[in-house]
């Protein structure tokens, strides 16, 4: 019953995450580049504060649930008798999710206070600047989550 409500958990964490980047990267984002840059940036800063919040607790969420789920499968295999080898696309899930929580932490605590200085500062270049390090940086978070999704729930490759 745990183990099926931190899985439950885990996927939701990551449905608000790849969701959140992909309306944000594919649909806000073009739909607010035709406004003046004070409003565009001010805009961009308070939508993606709220949801930096929202991922900050996501990826933890999904990182901390996937290690317990990880270590609950190990401990059951050795309790049984058994020998755990972590299946392959369990590795990729792993390495990679972990490498987008630390983009993550880089795009909220390095590139994000550099908007927020910006926006503050009424430095519109420079805002403009952070905007598109945190578009390049969300473009390959959401590239290495779809990676992941395809590891490990198509079973690609092969």
């Amino acid at each position: 019953m745990l183990y099926a409500a931190l899985k439950t958990l885990h996927l939701l964490a990551i449905i608000v995450w790849i969701g959140g980047m992909v309306f944000t990267h594919f649909f806000l984002r073009p739909a607010v580049a035709q406004l003046d840059p004070p409003v565009r940036l001010r805009l961009m800063h308070d939508v993606l504060g709220r949801f930096f919040q929202a991922v900050l607790g996501a990826s933890l969420l999904a990182l901390a649930s996937g290690v317990w789920m990880l270590g609950r499968v190990a401990k059951d295999v050795v309790q049984a008798g058994g020998s755990f080898q972590m299946p392959w696309s369990w590795t990729v899930m792993a390495a990679l999710g972990t490498l987008m929580v630390a983009i993550f932490l880089h795009i909220r605590f390095a590139l994000y206070k550099r908007l927020s200085r910006a926006v503050a500062a009424a430095d519109w270049p420079a805002g403009g600047a952070a905007m598109g390090q945190i578009r390049q940086w969300v473009a390959i978070n959401l590239g290495l989550g779809v990676v992941i999704l395809g590891v490990t729930l198509l079973r690609w490759p092969g």
